[in-house]
């Protein structure tokens, strides 16, 4: 029998916030995990970016970076991924040019593009300031981690099994729920994101262009960015679907990261769609990084019971009027047998996706996930309400899997990271 390939083990952390706990406790915790996950092989740990989520502290992926870019010796460092609706991606570039300076060849920079919000209907306001100011964040892009605004529109309406991997049909969209709408136009205006991105392919060569020093506008003005012309960053984009994201990625010959885990049901189109458009660039041949939700324990019956808050935590973000709630414990979580229709529809396909067990389970079904999609490597995100239980995962997980043992290179890369 060919044994399995194991591919690098990376991981993406978002500094989440326990129930009784506070923002800070969680960063400093964050910090401590990366020396850890350095320690046990992991290739890289990326931070997300978060607003004004109770439960979530990751809110600044280049401070978090780089204050684990310090404390550590080999893993790298980056952003999965930065908001272009908040920051421009000259500051991000800026911002990564900055620790790469510092800790050249251990830096990514993951960009993703934004979406809209279905515009409501226009409202009367007449001489209400606030009201005008909410009618005008409606029109503006609103960004979502790994999302390039197509997820729904590509998925099937049905359930598939493709080769032992199970692909959920989509969720219902959550913009049809009108609270959910207002939350985040809401969070906008506290943000301040009023910034209107350009095309998302002119954004990404902006920063290419400016690292190569090459960087030129629309009326040929030269630029240079001391930090960012020459770093050693490495460039990449996160997709949700085989929209944009993807096709930008595969154009330039960009890595790219395709979200399994927030986006399962559209994981195959996503990396379809890149691979499609690949051309050589920046890399020599398609590179992919896969993200998926994975809890290990020791034993399957210890896992089930620790996974119990996700569906909860989940459907906060789905649904909430605040955003991701601050991480139930299992003694606090709603038994799934107790939760209304409604609630499984718009959560099953994150909850049936995730990967829970102990480690012969869990790493037998990544192995699916690998051999399914084609990834070059995994990107995987833990959740418990214990942050000792979330550390141990990762450490069942790398010695189940053999990080730093038999993990596969690919040939013929061109950029440092990958």
């Amino acid at each position: 029998m060919t044994e399995a390939i194991r591919v690098p083990l990376s991981v993406l952390d978002l500094a989440l916030v326990a129930d009784g706990s506070t923002g800070a406790a969680a960063i400093q915790r964050a910090v401590a995990l990366a020396v850890d996950l350095d320690a046990l092989g992991y290739r890289r740990v990326w931070y997300a970016e978060h607003h004004l989520a109770p439960g979530v502290a990751s809110a600044a992926p280049a401070v978090l970076a780089a204050a684990v870019a310090a404390r550590t010796a080999r893993i790298r460092v980056g952003s999965g991924a930065v908001l272009l609706s908040t920051t421009s991606p000259l500051i991000a570039a800026e911002q990564f040019g900055t620790i790469a300076a510092l800790h050249p060849g251990r830096v990514d920079l993951g960009l993703g593009r934004a979406f809209t919000v279905p515009r409501p209907a226009p409202a009367a306001t007449g001489g209400d300031e606030r009201g005008n100011s909410r009618a005008k964040a409606a029109q503006n892009p609103i960004k979502s981690t790994f999302d390039d605004g197509r997820a729904a529109a590509s998925a099937g309406a049905v359930p598939r099994l493709v080769d032992g991997l199970y692909v959920p049909p989509a969720p219902p969209n959550g913009f049809n729920d009108p609270a959910l709408r207002e939350r985040i136009l809401a969070q906008q205006e506290v943000i301040g994101a009023q910034r209107e991105p350009a095309g998302f392919r002119e954004e990404v060569e902006l920063v290419l262009d400016v690292q190569r020093g090459t960087y030129r506008d629309r009326s040929g003005g030269a630029y240079t960015s001391p930090p960012v012309e020459g770093a050693q960053f490495d460039l990449w984009l996160l997709a949700s679907s085989g929209g944009e994201s993807a096709r930008v990625a595969g154009g330039l010959g960009l890595p790219l990261a395709a979200n399994f885990h927030v986006s399962p049901a559209t994981v195959l189109d996503t990396v379809a769609a890149y691979r499609e458009a690949f051309r050589p660039g920046v890399l020599a041949e398609p590179y992919v990084i896969v993200s998926a939700d994975v809890l290990v324990a020791q034993t399957l019956e210890r896992a089930r019971v620790l996974a119990e808050p996700f569906a909860d935590w989940v459907l906060s973000i789905r649904r909430g009027e605040r955003g991701a709630i601050a991480y139930p414990s299992p003694s606090a979580a709603t038994a799934w047998t107790d939760r209304p229709d409604a609630e499984r529809a718009l959560v099953a396909d994150r909850v049936d996706t995730r990967i829970v067990g102990d480690p012969d389970t869990v790493v037998e079904r990544l192995e699916t996930l690998v051999r399914v999609t084609g990834a070059d490597e995994l990107l995987v995100t833990t959740a418990t309400h214990d942050p000792a239980e979330t550390r141990r995962s990762f450490e069942l997980l790398a010695r189940a899997w053999g990080t730093g043992e038999r993990t596969a290179t690919s040939p013929g890369r061109v950029a440092s990271g990958v």
